[in-house]
């Protein structure tokens, strides 16, 4: 294929520390790239990275911009701007005797024997949460209209208050909206420079803290977010590009940036979103169902599980402990990277996390100003990293610096030496992502033993070892894009739709002209809406769940359906489903007992199904080099498994070839990542430039065997 005719997809995923970038051509090129983010503003970031590609292909930019055909964004703006409280200035028009719904939450009190335990600091101040006397009772029927005097009184205080934003949410309006398309076009007209949303628009459905607060959400973030898409899309504008630009959304899927400035919300885990999608892809090259992924990058680390090849979701999200019951991967995130400082509690204990270093002023290895040790620090003492290598020699490290401070901070108040201080550091880090994985599985009914871990993350093949033998995972895998996992994820996303209806009966009632009318209605609203996102009718796929509880209970139980069962009315084949996955969640279930089920909320999921780069394997798979020829030095590392520093050699892991066998204890070193393995584990490569790492004493019989499907098994 010739140069000029090439192709390209371009995934992007800023980060708290870098930004990274994931380059996919048409003829199954592929470049990785990494830059430090700009948290101030993450565009500039963004903008900078392509000019450096460009750089890296040797092409002018303008050349290089006209061949991209598709970027796709992950950002956490919206995160950040929620863990800053860096929105905009919020106002809440709800109905009268219900503002403090907001504040009140369901009110459980998350440590409840903390007497120092204090409430989240609402979004909204209790001052801008204003009142209207309308009221729809339980069945929709309205009982006070909406007042125009009192929509006037609204509009003047949110002039006074020269409010940013405004979030809509009345009491009932799942079942009835008029009165909240009403006041949003009144206060549209009224108000045409704010950021006006309604709950009818985020999240109609019911239970009316989850509602408000997701609509408060959106409300908040709204300005912030149009404001950063509007910027990006100058920025792309100035540079001549003429592809389309996709965002990520927190359910795994892409939307448009006119969907992402409406319904803001739908970005608080962009970035985090994809790794699951990647996960998935890389499992079923393994010819796995299941598996966990684990993405560390320099702030924080994300842990997410795939069941089935599908990513699990969720409705009971939170942001900072606020609740936003839009559907998300079920992802758990904590504050374990490569930039976590390590301290010292009033106990004098060590602890890791989860202050970060970031990119600026960064560990102290980095030698930006940064005067505290952080997770890095660690593993460049332990000898996991090279301080002439990092990042392919692109970063020079101080380990010197890393050394003294981390002896002087740490070392001296714990009577150890900066080693040995180093090595805590390294052994609570592992300790604290161990048990975010088991957040993620355990907690939720899953034995991670049984499956597959998918590191990723310039840092998490230095700690994957350690998490998979305290968690007893047999096996775990270091992709090749493992570096910028989530930037490639994003390149698989599909774009996708939630919808949901409340419609609150017992099964036995359930009235198949009404159940059928609203899937229907949905469906419909599904297909309009990615009719103007360009995609045809032929490829689009739609996956109904229903919310579901035995009669009594509180919480329901989401339970995927398949859309044939909805058309065809098989409500006895959901009933069994039903029981089987309340068991499986909660170890029992009421079958015999003959114990009635409720129906909650009715969903439906829309996927517009996106053309795919031809693969994500490394640009070079003719990679020949056997362990000998890869052999680079021996270095002196720490060695978890005998707590003591010993010799081990060092690979070039951008060199060696499919099928070579590492044996640990060793270190593969590659441009964006490096892997450690302990005196456990043996490492195999595999086609496409990834690596499956085993435990000797762990993996059963057949396990390897299984593992070694290769990419081409796959096309």
């Amino acid at each position: 294929m010739e140069v000029s005719e090439r192709k390209y997809k371009l995934g992007i995923d800023v980060g708290g520390t870098f930004t990274d970038f994931f380059l996919v051509g048409n003829d199954g090129s592929s470049l990785v790239h990494k830059t430090l983010s700009t948290p101030e503003d993450s565009s500039v970031g963004f903008i900078r990275g392509i000019h450096e590609i460009a750089e890296k292909l040797n092409l002018p930019l303008s050349s290089f911009i006209e061949k991209i055909d598709t970027i796709v964004h992950g950002t956490t703006v919206a995160t950040n701007a929620m863990l800053t409280m860096k929105g905009a200035k919020t106002a809440l028009v709800t109905t009268e005797g219900f503002r403090d719904a907001l504040e009140m939450r369901r009110g459980v009190r998350e440590e409840r024997y903390n007497n120092h335990y204090r409430n989240v600091k609402p979004l909204v101040p209790r001052y801008l949460r204003l009142c209207l006397n309308e009221r729809i009772d339980a069945t929709g029927q309205v009982l006070s209209a909406v007042d125009r005097k009192e929509l006037d009184a609204i509009v003047a205080k949110l002039k006074s208050e020269k409010v940013e934003a405004v979030a809509i949410c009345l009491m009932n309006s799942y079942l009835n909206n008029e009165h909240e398309k009403q006041v949003a076009r009144y206060l549209r007209d009224a108000l045409p420079g704010l950021f006006i949303c309604a709950s009818f628009e985020v999240l109609p459905s019911i239970r009316f803290y989850e509602r408000v607060s997701t609509t408060c959400i959106n409300a908040y973030i709204g300005v912030v977010i149009d404001r950063y898409l509007e910027s990006l899309l100058d920025k792309l504008k100035k540079i001549h590009f003429k592809g389309v630009l996709m965002i990520m959304q927190s359910n795994g899927g892409v939307v448009t940036p006119e969907v992402a400035r409406k319904i803001a919300a739908v970005t608080v885990l962009s970035g985090p979103a994809a790794a699951p999608i990647a996960g998935s892809y890389y499992a079923r090259l393994l010819g796995f169902d299941h598996c966990i992924t684990m993405d560390m990058g320099g702030t924080s680390f994300d842990t997410s599980l795939v069941v089935n090849a599908q990513c699990i979701t969720s409705t009971e999200g939170e942001i900072d402990r606020r609740r936003i019951a839009l559907p998300t991967l079920d992802i758990i995130t904590i504050g374990a990277g490569g930039g976590s400082i390590g301290w010292i509690d009033q106990g004098g204990l060590l602890k890791m996390g989860p202050q970060s270093a970031g990119s600026l002023p960064g560990p102290v290895c980095y030698d930006r100003g940064g005067e505290k040790p952080a997770c890095t620090d660690a593993d460049l003492i332990l000898g996991y990293l090279d301080p002439d290598y990092f990042a392919g020699g692109k970063y020079k490290l101080d380990k010197e610096k890393a050394a003294e401070v981390t002896a002087s901070r740490l070392g001296e108040p714990l009577g150890l030496n900066a080693q040995q201080a180093a090595a805590g550091m390294y052994r609570v880090i592992n300790m604290n992502m161990a048990q975010g994985v088991r957040q993620v599985s355990v907690e939720r009914g899953y034995d991670p033993r049984e499956f597959l871990l998918i590191c990723a993350g310039g840092a998490g093949a230095i700690h994957a070892g350690e998490i998979c033998r305290e968690l007893e995972i047999p096996m775990f895998m270091v992709p090749a894009v493992a570096s910028i996992f989530c930037a490639a994820g994003m390149l698989l996303g599909d774009l996708k739709h939630d919808y949901v209806r409340s419609y609150i009966c017992k099964y036995s009632d359930i009235d198949r002209k009404r159940f059928l009318e609203l899937y229907r209605e949905m469906q419909e609203e599904a297909e309009n809406t990615l009719s103007e996102e360009g995609i045809e009718t032929s490829k689009i796929e739609f996956y109904p769940s229903l919310d579901l509880r035995y009669a009594g209970q509180f919480h329901e139980v989401p339970l995927e359906v398949s859309m044939e069962e909805i058309l065809e009315f098989r409500l006895d084949d959901i009933r069994e489903a039903f029981h089987k996955e309340h068991n499986r969640k909660f170890g029992y279930e009421l079958r015999t007992e003959g114990t009635e089920l409720e129906v909650i909320n009715v969903r439906l999921r829309a996927v517009g199904i996106t053309e795919k780069p031809v693969s994500l394997s490394a640009s070079d798979t003719n990679k020949t080099c056997s362990a000998q020829q890869a052999f680079k030095t021996m270095r002196m590392a720490y060695v978890p498994e005998d707590d003591e520093m010993q010799e081990l050699p060092v690979y070039d892991g951008d060199v060696l070839g499919e099928g070579v066998l590492i044996k640990g204890p060793a270190i593969i070193e590659q441009v964006n990542t490096t892997l450690f393995l302990g005196s456990s584990y043996h490492c195999e490569t595999i086609t496409g430039g990834s690596f499956i790492v085993y435990n000797k004493t762990l993996m059963p019989e057949g396990y390897k065997k299984k593992s070694l499907i290769t990419e081409n098994n796959m096309k």
